[in-house]
């Protein structure tokens, strides 16, 4: 038990780099992430290839990462050939109904592909009183709370998908608590924004002020969107689904004019970021995976509320998407392959916990940093990690998470 937990180490330390070193080395970090995430991953790859001789589990798990980065990078791709040009400045309400929408929207075209194709355009409709908080609530609706309803929605509701969960299943059983969630955090930043609307200047707050001017533009990448979205559907042997993905992703690339692509500021690099980091992640996390599935009954998680707050808890200092990976194997341990039909409470609440507690930190979701960089890039101010922490995810996150538990999984 110990020997092979020993093959766990890459794992920790690959999780442990990502959470670290780019806030105390960034300038290293952004120069050798790629050889960390690779060279970890050999050294699992050279265990299981050479010493265990386990391809099969190699290709397996090979076959799901090309699945779930076929889905990310799609996405963004045609998320990217999409701007929304937004004039004038919203009042809270306004705000609070974009907001609501985005959250929607996450769950069609996911957490990266929204905070990509909105954040740009709600900082510009509230550039005459942006603060952090306006990036915070951002991020905790639309980069994570938001995409709780679909495999689309987020990463790790997109593996539960490749594992066998069905589809709608997620939206079936989660939407009370999704709606629980969005309501109270729109609820708080209605409370907030208005406060900070009132101590707006005059001219800012005039009725005269506020005549929206939207501009849609490449939207025929909407019909590519609704391509990935259709091939999620399918479930093909020979990649038929994963090669559609690509398809839209090259073609809404090939067509979409280059000042659209100009004005999103659009780029491979944070596709190429996350690509990089998971193939390492993916790599490393098969002896963590295996042993959960042996030895869950002896790691003392039982009930659904424990299993919430375990995968929540990681979720907010490690990467989401593994962390309910391992908790998905460690339910499966506990209660078998039918575990989604003979305990569904276990799904629910490894999908809530994942999926909610990654806005709990910057590095609980990828697109929470990258929501921070454009904000830093657009000049407005944003909180440091721990100021993110102890000033908006504490006293705000945390009580509506516990009420969650209370309500949907104490007694479950």
């Amino acid at each position: 038990m110990v020997a092979e937990l020993l093959w766990v180490i890459p794992f920790i330390v690959l999780l442990a780099c990502i959470a670290l070193l780019p806030l105390i080395k960034k300038e290293w970090w952004e120069k050798n992430f790629l050889f960390v995430s690779l060279g970890l991953g050999a050294v699992t790859l050279f265990h299981y290839l050479v010493q265990l001789h386990r391809t099969d589990i190699i290709f397996h798990t090979a076959a799901e990462y090309f699945s779930f980065i076929c889905l990310i990078g799609s996405l963004f791709v045609v998320s990217g050939g999409i701007h929304i040009q937004v004039k004038g400045e919203a009042k809270p309400w306004i705000n609070c109904v974009y907001l609501f929408i985005a959250a929607l929207l996450t769950n069609l075209i996911g957490t990266t592909g929204a905070s990509m194709l909105l954040v740009r355009p709600w900082i510009r409709m509230n550039k005459y009183r942006i603060t952090a908080y306006h990036i915070v609530f951002f991020i905790f609706i639309v980069s994570n709370v938001g995409g709780a309803l679909t495999p689309i929605g987020d990463p790790p509701l997109f593996l539960g998908y490749l594992k066998g969960v069905p589809f709608f299943w997620v939206m079936r059983n989660v939407w009370p608590i999704w709606l629980a969630a969005v309501t109270a955090l729109i609820t708080i930043f209605f409370v907030i924004d208005s406060r900070n609307f009132k101590k707006a200047p005059l001219a800012v707050r005039q009725k005269e002020t506020f005549h929206e001017e939207w501009k849609f533009e490449g939207l025929r990448n909407l019909f590519f969107l609704g391509l990935i979205l259709g091939a999620v559907f399918i479930n093909h042997p020979h990649f038929l689904r994963e090669g559609l993905m690509l398809a839209a992703a090259l073609f809404s690339y090939l067509f979409t004019p280059k000042h659209i692509h100009e004005k999103n500021d659009f780029s491979f690099a944070p596709v190429r970021e996350v690509a990089i980091l998971f193939l390492g992640i993916f790599a490393t996390m098969i002896p963590a995976l295996e042993w959960l599935e042996k030895y869950a009954s002896q790691i003392g998680i039982s009930t659904p509320g424990q299993f919430y707050w375990g995968s929540g808890i990681l979720s907010s200092v490690l990467d989401n998407a593994p962390t309910y990976l391992n908790f998905f194997s460690a339910a499966q341990g506990l209660f078998g392959p039918q575990l989604l039909t003979s305990h569904p409470a276990y799904i629910k609440a490894i999908s809530v916990g994942s999926v909610f507690f990654g806005a709990v930190t910057y590095i609980g979701n990828g697109p929470n940093f990258l929501v921070k960089a454009i904000a830093d890039q657009s000049k407005v101010a944003t909180p440091s990690f721990f100021g993110y922490f102890f000033k908006y995810s504490l006293p705000i996150l945390v009580p509506i998470f516990f009420v969650i538990w209370f309500i949907f999984f104490k007694s479950a």
